[in-house]
């Protein structure tokens, strides 16, 4: 079983290790690779292994993805009191549900959470993230309505993701945040010289999402012309051309450790980030039962200080090779 990670001090507690649920219904595969039978079997396996936090947003499908834990909890009875949901607003979507914009304005905010609500079929969201920083609107103005939502009993903690330096301390003298979620791994190290030592000054817990690098550190990759063209993938600078192949090469160092201590490599990719702080809780993502069990035994895997140091070395950031969002997707990021 997992053990518990406390995120932020204002009483956060979850599992060591999360669940991100988004590929059961966007941005990875297809339409038709999607099952969710295998999916709630998933949830429900995660559930068994102690896994008590699990993140979705409005913006994966748009809102499917709400729906679909909600019908996996509920035929699992008994499991809302221990779960920890996590989701998300910031969005806006035109009439197709395609992302046309970012939204955190007031009233958008408080229509968005009772649309989760309604979909995830409860009376309170455990973890409320800002998507993504709207430029738009004053991050004072955006806590502000969502710490009114914590008072009011519908929402019980707040977050932030891929916020910056100034707008997490902003953010932080409003209302206490208690997570950061922003990508983190091995082979994406952008948050280490700044955001992880303010983080820590202010009690701010991370979670890392894509922490097996999208795939590319367990190995089970292809090409970006390989993948469909609803894949998230395809659009990826890391899978295209010699980006590709250099990025293989830095990879091969989690996967040589592996075999040397008789793991997978994902599961030494989840274990260096556990081991970097009690702090950080990643919430790898899979839609199948075979990742997941794999996962969650990363939690027993023991890397001694000359193991990080080397995979430190291995896939430190000059050695990574492009860009970890497009163009569109990185103007998104506030940094």
């Amino acid at each position: 079983m997992l053990t518990t990670r406390a995120l932020g001090s204002q009483g956060l507690t979850v599992s060591a290790l999360g669940l991100g649920i988004m590929s059961m219904s966007h941005a990875y595969g297809t339409s038709d690779e999607r099952e969710e039978g295998e999916s709630a079997a998933t949830i429900h396996r995660a559930f068994e292994l102690g896994v008590t936090f699990f993140d979705t947003a409005e913006a994966y499908g748009p809102y499917t993805n709400e729906e679909l834990f909600a019908r996996a909890l509920k035929s699992n009875k008994g499991q809302r009191e221990r779960v920890i949901i996590a989701t998300k607003f910031g969005f806006r979507f035109d009439a197709n549900g395609v992302i046309d914009g970012m939204d955190s304005r007031a009233e958008h905010i408080r229509e968005a959470v009772e649309g989760s609500l309604r979909r995830l079929q409860t009376d309170h969201i455990d973890l409320l993230y800002q998507h993504r920083v709207d430029p738009t609107v004053p991050i004072e103005d955006v806590v502000g309505t969502m710490s009114d939502l914590v008072r009011e009993g519908k929402v019980r903690f707040l977050g932030l993701s891929e916020a910056g330096e100034r707008t997490i301390r902003r953010a932080h003298a409003t209302y206490p945040i208690s997570a950061l979620q922003s990508e983190y791994s091995l082979w994406e190290r952008n948050l280490e010289p700044r955001i992880i030592p303010l983080l820590r000054e202010l009690g701010i817990g991370l979670v890392p999402f894509a922490p097996l690098g999208r795939g590319f550190l367990t190995g089970a990759v292809k090409r970006a012309e390989e993948y469909p063209a609803s894949d998230f993938r395809r659009d990826d600078p890391r899978y295209q051309g010699e980006n590709f192949d250099a990025n293989v090469r830095a990879a091969s160092a989690v996967r040589d450790l592996a075999a040397r201590k008789g793991a997978t490599a994902g599961q030494i990719a989840l274990a260096w980030l556990l081991h970097k702080g009690p702090d950080i809780v990643p919430i790898p993502g899979t839609k199948r039962l075979k990742y997941l069990e794999e996962n969650v035994v990363a939690a027993n895997v023991s890397l001694s200080a000359e193991e990080m140091a080397a995979l430190d070395a291995a896939l430190a950031p000059e050695k990574v090779s492009g860009s970890r969002y497009n163009e569109t997707r990185m103007a998104q990021v506030d940094r």
